[in-house]
């Protein structure tokens, strides 16, 4: 789950053919470089330098490169389809052009991804080689993506909450952090609220806590703390969700696996930071054992919480963790988590919605978004629903009385278990592709991932 090699790229010694990716203003300087025969052909092709595949460029002995057209398109997804339109079994050096490198790289690589867990692709990637000074903060995207990816995809016979727990615990162990595995009365005195939510499945939940240091870090170095939704399974428990809306539901803990992606590119760019992350590891599922609407629970901060619809589980989970989190008075605290359809309503499948207590470092995650083509939405923590959230039984319901701003609603539910004083940041992703497009294999998805290690790498830089 956590070595999967980008075997889109070339082994040294290779010797590669050339890809030129053109822009349309740059068309016509190209033509007038290349051979009166390759010209000719990319005319009478109707090359235009719009996005799109690649065109094969004809030799004297065989194929001489190949031309792939980027639009206006200045994401590292313009380069996603190269390395399956391109020859399989062919080599590849990018040309110079109207592009950074390290985003084509990037592009090349995200577009090469196959799920290959239990049959083989239908065919393997074109490789790439690598540029002078290798890219490096490209393949470490990369890989976190894969990484990321396959966790998703994984059904969930094959990663239950013991198999991810052993997954994050096994990638802190790799970098040297402090792992703690939670498991039954450990569990019941200190996440109660993630026990309630596993207690209705024959596979048992685990918390995962891991510390790590940066090798510059002092013992007074920043602490950013992070903390996943790991969701196996999500049968909405009593609330049962109809079947359609449980074909996806393996995807559920994509939220632990985009931390587990972001927690690995920090820690092997080696910041000066300290980090804490948490993994809430559940399957929500129906049985005798299970919680039921208008149960009360117990959570560490010591609010009670009524169960007014057991298919608002991610919360329950992220609410303990997000508690330890806070007592640790972290630089920043940050979640993500498939936690709402409703901000999927709001801003569509590509868009995750950022709620956030500090507008700094909304914005740096905004910008960051914007910067590295993994954009956010920032939706308000808007205090006049809060009182949505009121119970006659216990402290504060689960849900919302009012069937409408169910993601809104959902934050400010967290937000109640987070000093006010800790900045925090809250990601309500899908974590999903629906349909393929380059660069982006339909399955499971790194949303908001390089995001957030732009903007937690920028605003630590220092330590």
């Amino acid at each position: 789950m956590l070595d999967h090699p980008l075997d889109c790229l070339a082994e040294a010694g290779s010797n590669p053919l050339p890809l030129h990716a053109i822009r349309p203003d740059g068309l016509a300087r190209f033509l007038a470089a290349l051979p009166d025969g390759q010209a000719g052909f990319l005319r009478q092709s109707g090359f235009s330098g719009a996005a799109g595949d690649p065109v094969l460029l004809p030799g004297a002995k065989g194929l001489a490169g190949a031309v792939l057209g980027l639009g206006t398109d200045r994401s590292p997804y313009a380069f996603g389809g190269a390395a399956m339109r391109l020859p399989e079994g062919s080599t590849w050096r990018l040309q110079p052009g109207d592009y950074a490198m390290a985003d084509a790289v990037l592009g090349f690589c995200l577009g090469a991804y196959r799920f290959t867990a239990f049959k083989p692709g239908k065919r393997a990637p074109a490789r790439l080689a690598l540029p002078e000074g290798g890219a490096a903060s490209a393949l470490a995207d990369a890989e976190a993506v894969w990484m990321v990816r396959d966790l998703i995809n994984l059904p969930a016979n094959r990663l239950g909450p013991v198999e991810l727990a052993e997954a994050a615990a096994d990638l802190g162990r790799r970098h040297g952090a402090t792992v703690t595995i939670s498991a039954a009365a450990t569990l019941e005195r200190d996440f109660p609220a993630v026990a309630a939510v596993g207690r209705g499945s024959a596979r048992p939940p685990r918390v995962v806590t891991m510390h790590w240091s940066g090798s510059m870090a002092a013992a007074t170095a920043p602490l950013v703390a992070l903390c996943g939704k790991g969701v196996c399974f999500d049968t909405g428990g009593y609330d049962l969700k109809p079947s359609a809306a449980m074909l996806r539901m393996k995807k559920d803990m994509g939220g632990a696996a985009t931390v587990l992606g972001l927690a690995r590119r920090l820690m092997t760019a080696d910041l000066p930071i300290r980090l804490a992350v948490r993994i809430g590891c559940v399957e929500n599922s129906v049985s005798g054992t299970a919680m039921r609407p208008s149960d009360v629970l117990a959570t560490r901060a010591g609010i009670s919480v009524e169960v007014g619809n057991t298919d608002a589980e991610g919360r329950l989970v992220l609410c303990d963790l997000l508690a330890e989190a806070a007592e640790e008075k972290p630089a920043l605290l940050l979640d993500c988590a498939t936690l709402t359809g409703a901000a999927r309503v709001a801003l569509g499948p590509d868009l995750p919605a950022l709620f956030c207590n500090d507008d700094t470092w909304a914005e740096a995650l905004l910008a960051a978004g914007r910067a590295r083509f993994d954009p956010l939405w920032r939706l308000p923590l808007w205090d006049g629903y809060d009182p949505w959230l009121e119970s006659a039984v216990a402290d504060m319901n689960n849900v919302s009385s009012r069937p409408v701003a169910g993601a809104v609603t959902a934050a400010l539910f967290l937000r109640r278990f987070v000093a006010p004083e800790v900045p925090w940041a809250h990601i309500d992703l899908y974590a999903w592709n629906d349909q393929p497009r380059p660069g982006r294999p339909e399955g499971g998805e790194a949303q908001a991932m390089r995001a957030a290690f732009a903007a937690i790498a920028d605003g630590f830089a220092a330590g």
